[in-house]
């Protein structure tokens, strides 16, 4: 197959899908913000962050399929419409109940990186596949991050509201660049709606890579997102006591670590990708380790900040590439049952985060976050007989 893709599609369709993707994630340093806001307290406000997560999720499972039977071009352009509506409601949220409903929306709406990376695969030839997602998840993890880093300015000086608006109107400029440079990619999927969803049930059963690389990637979720949605309540406290602007630039040392992309997406496409899923995990348990004990020196948890983000990207960008050489006319069906469950992890992870601060604070949530990482390394021992790639 020829490599249709020139570098510099890539690097813009990495561009767009940053750019996308922090719409999910504008709302975590908020979460004081909008607690003072609407008067509530800061684990309440905190909701939002795993019902955008959940709504992303469903956003993945219903929307995503699509991607094999509908052009992927004009799915990508009407989707981010319909999230610039969803940021625009947000933004002039006159209650909690509506930034919640919100928030669902903005999470199921934002799904376009993830029919941005199936048609990056789709162009690709073999040689080139792992190093092109590596440099699209580039800019997707560099969104994730930097993203948190950018709402906490923008939210410290002009205040929440302002962040969603201005989202929308990132999202604006972006469908008309979009519209003007993306490639069409033709369906491969002939079938009606129900036989898509059917044939991708059937893809659970047949793949077990598949099984192994979307559980995996759930529990790594649960312990990425749990941490950054509890490292807000944690820096906001005592000893540290930032503002929502010191918060929110801690997510400049995770985008730094997130240069590791590339590099990961060549590494996956070797002989035995699986290997990076150790490293992921063992970077994940040094990362925790800096967390618990020395958490109040901001150096050291600057380290583990950068630590824990490279740890999920060696997971998550070998995953990834290992579903995406599986069954190459459904790329979409297969990306939709990964990310799906990744990001059910991922609202469960906020939530969970959540649950184990108001259990015991900081020190019960690194205790919990590593058991979480102990059993995926148990699920990568026991699927090591089943899978070779």
């Amino acid at each position: 197959m020829q490599n249709i893709l020139k570098r510099s599609d890539v690097i813009l369709m990495a561009f767009c899908t940053g750019l996308i993707v922090a719409n999910i994630y504008y709302c975590q340093p908020l979460v004081i913000l909008i607690a003072k806001d609407f008067k509530l307290s800061e684990s309440d406000a905190g909701s939002i962050t795993f019902l955008t997560q959940a709504g992303y999720a469903i956003g993945l499972f219903l929307l995503v399929p699509l991607g094999d039977m509908f052009e992927k071009k004009k799915q990508i352009l009407f989707t981010t419409a319909l999230a610039i509506v969803a940021l625009i409601i947000a933004g002039f949220s006159k209650s909690f109940f509506l930034l919640e409903l919100a928030s669902v929306l903005i999470g199921a709406c934002s799904i376009v990186p993830q029919l941005i990376l199936p048609l990056t695969a789709s162009l690709s030839n073999d040689e080139n596949r792992g190093a092109n997602i590596g440099i699209v998840m580039s800019g997707l993890l560099v969104g994730i991050l930097a993203s948190r880093a950018v709402s906490g300015v923008i939210g410290d000086l002009l205040g929440w509201r302002a962040v969603f608006l201005i989202a929308a109107a990132i999202c604006t400029l972006l469908i008309f660049l979009m519209a003007i440079r993306f490639p069409k990619n033709l369906p491969t999927f002939k079938g009606t709606y129900n036989e898509l969803m059917r044939s991708m049930f059937g893809y659970i059963k047949t793949q077990p890579v598949l099984r192994e690389a979307s559980l995996i990637n759930f529990f790594a979720f649960i312990v990425i997102m749990g941490f950054w949605t509890t490292m807000v309540l944690y820096l906001a406290n005592p000893p540290h006591q930032f503002s929502t602007y010191q918060i929110g630039l801690f997510g400049i040392a995770g985008a730094a670590g997130a240069l590791a992309a590339p590099l990961v997406g060549k590494l996956s496409g070797g002989n035995n990708p699986r290997k990076n899923l150790m490293i992921g995990f063992i970077l994940e348990l040094i990362s925790v380790a800096l967390f618990y004990f020395t958490g109040h020196n901001v150096f050291l948890f600057v380290v583990g900040i950068i630590l824990i983000d490279i740890g999920q990207q060696a997971i998550h960008v070998t995953n990834q590439t290992r579903i995406y050489t599986l069954v190459p006319e459904a790329r979409n069906r297969l990306n939709t049952i990964f990310m799906s469950v990744s990001f059910v992890g991922a609202a469960c992870g906020s939530a969970l985060g959540l649950w184990l601060w108001s259990l015991g604070g900081w020190t019960i949530f690194c205790i919990g976050v590593t058991a979480i990482i102990l059993l995926n390394m148990l699920i990568y021992q026991f699927y090591s007989r089943k899978v070779q790639a």
